[in-house]
């Protein structure tokens, strides 16, 4: 009985140890669990993450199709944010389209920002920027300057219908004639083309298009006019539509076309142009964070908090496609065609600088597709390159191809408007570099008049060569790998070296031709 109660404690005391143990081991996880909720209350929420874009040069189908598909990438992927940093002079109307479309069919919120400091978002840009979910500047930048430009040139001022009286009324200020007498009608009273440009008067205040008297005494427009005002009065529509989806300043906008207003940052957040000013991406974010804007689908709430931004770049092949429409480097490029294909015509059969010259043309015209050029500068750049090319193969001793170069210069200067201009210290390089062609050309020219001529019986005097045969005074040479008949005045043997004296018909007047000194071997003389 004894042994059985002692093995009855020990097994008692074994079932506590274990309870003991078990509860210790609930406990421990317990408060493991308890630590591991408050430390994932007291950890920050996980970050958002936005893109940085930039345009950074004109606005041109690489960068058009790199902006475009980033930015839908951010809106698949529900990004939280896109900047894209704008420092550019325009482009192409069909690339600045691509852009906004891909901006007004995004679920993410797209924020442009003209910047850094001293950059500017002229024309195609402005167009980007009223797109804008959010519309930002930086301190001393600049926009506007949106008048449409066509390829191959600006008109003149006068070319503009919108800035003359295409109707020919009568100047205010003008004393009316019996032929000239201003219309009674009561919406033509000055006679101003934005009252009588057709489409754009359902934006005008009034809003009441013109009688049709007023219109049936009007001149129709010319086809240039005509087809200006068409292009003029269709962007004017598109800002201003943009305009009213983002509730930006929809007048100024089409100033900024019609006349190519440009304004300042400060300048433009006074008016409603855009939205703030920043400093910095940092006082950027600070400023946005909170902002409900309308996106693609509904409404969202911009937060910046935690957001970590990235920046995303262009593909290769879209930087290199985009350095190249850089107008420095494309009146590079069509600086090395004209060389390349002058000296091919000048040497032919040399291959390489052919070859050169037409790859480089191939890639100017790209870049001729993109920027707006003006036909007289490849006029006078086309005249110059005759004048160099006429002083290549007729020479005029340096005159036609001086006149050819300065030309050459002037035409790069007056290539591209405005905002587009070549940089002087390239058209000096450039102008460097042709100036070296031409002094080549010319000491090639002095070159070949300095020697004697290379045919005939003058061309074989004073040659030297080695005797084959010879008997007395009479026997067989070798000049310049022919084998003539000879004459001399003395006896000579086979090897001997010879210098040709004259010619007598078919039979050759030779002298010896012996090294007089240590210096014989590198100056021979005639014996």
């Amino acid at each position: 009985m004894a042994a059985s109660k002692g093995q009855g404690d020990s097994m008692d005391v074994q079932r506590k140890q274990r309870l003991l143990i078990l509860s210790a081991i609930a406990l421990l996880g317990a408060a493991l669990f308890t630590i591991s909720a408050f430390a994932q209350n007291d950890a920050p929420a996980p970050s958002e993450t936005g893109v940085i874009l930039s345009i950074d040069g004109p606005v041109s189908p690489p960068v058009a199709d790199y902006l475009a598909r980033e930015i839908k990438n951010a809106s698949d992927a529900k990004k939280e944010l896109v900047i894209i940093e704008i420092d550019t002079p325009g482009g192409l109307v069909d690339s600045m389209k691509t852009i906004i479309k891909a901006i007004l069919a995004s679920d993410t919120p797209v924020v442009t920002y003209v910047s850094p400091q001293g950059a500017r978002s002229a024309s195609a840009g402005l167009y980007i920027m009223y797109a804008a979910h959010v519309s930002a500047m930086a301190p001393a930048t600049n926009t506007g300057a949106a008048t449409p430009v066509e390829i191959g040139g600006a008109p003149s001022d006068g070319d503009n219908p919108l800035e003359e009286n295409p109707f020919g009324s009568q100047d205010e200020n003008e004393p009316a004639t019996a032929s000239d007498e201003p219309d009674e009608s009561p919406d033509n009273t000055d006679g101003t083309a934005e009252d009588l440009a057709g489409p754009s008067d359902s934006i005008t205040d009034a809003g009441d298009a013109p009688e049709p008297a007023a219109e049936q005494d009007a001149p129709p427009l010319s086809s240039s006019n005509a087809l200006r005002a068409k292009v003029i009065n269709d962007s004017v529509a598109y800002i201003r539509a943009l305009a009213e989806e983002r509730g930006r300043n929809a007048d100024w906008a089409e100033e900024a076309v019609r006349e190519a207003a440009s304004i300042t940052a400060n300048n433009a957040l006074e008016i409603g142009v855009i939205d703030l000013v920043a400093d910095d991406i940092d006082d950027l974010l600070r400023q946005i964070d909170g902002q409900t804007v309308s996106v693609a689908s509904s409404e969202k709430t911009i937060s910046t908090k935690n957001l970590k931004l990235e920046r995303v770049e262009p593909t290769f092949l879209e930087q290199i496609l985009s350095f190249i429409a850089d107008p420095n480097v494309a009146v590079i490029l069509m600086s090395l065609a004209t060389t390349g294909i002058i000296i091919e015509m000048w040497n032919p059969g040399s291959i390489f600088p052919g070859a050169v010259g037409i790859i480089s043309f191939i890639l100017g015209l790209y870049a001729f597709q993109v920027l707006p050029f003006s036909w007289l500068g490849v006029s006078l750049m086309i005249a110059g390159g005759v004048l160099i090319l006429v002083e290549a193969f007729t020479p005029t001793f340096g005159l036609a191809g001086l006149a050819g170069i300065l030309v050459f210069g002037f035409g790069l200067y007056v290539l591209f408007p405005e905002g587009y201009r070549v940089s002087p210290s390239v058209i000096a390089g450039i102008l460097a570099v042709a100036g070296g062609f031409l002094a080549l050309v010319l000491f090639a020219i002095v070159g070949s008049r300095s020697h004697g001529p290379l045919i005939g019986a003058e061309a074989i005097r004073r040659r030297e060569g080695i005797v084959d045969e010879w008997n007395g005074r009479e026997g067989w040479v070798i000049v310049e790998g022919e084998r003539w008949r000879a004459r001399a005045d003395k006896p000579m043997t086979p090897g001997d070296k010879i210098r040709v004296v004259e010619i007598d018909g078919l039979v050759l007047v030779v002298k010896q031709a012996k090294a007089g000194s240590f210096l014989g071997a590198l100056q021979p003389k005639e014996a």
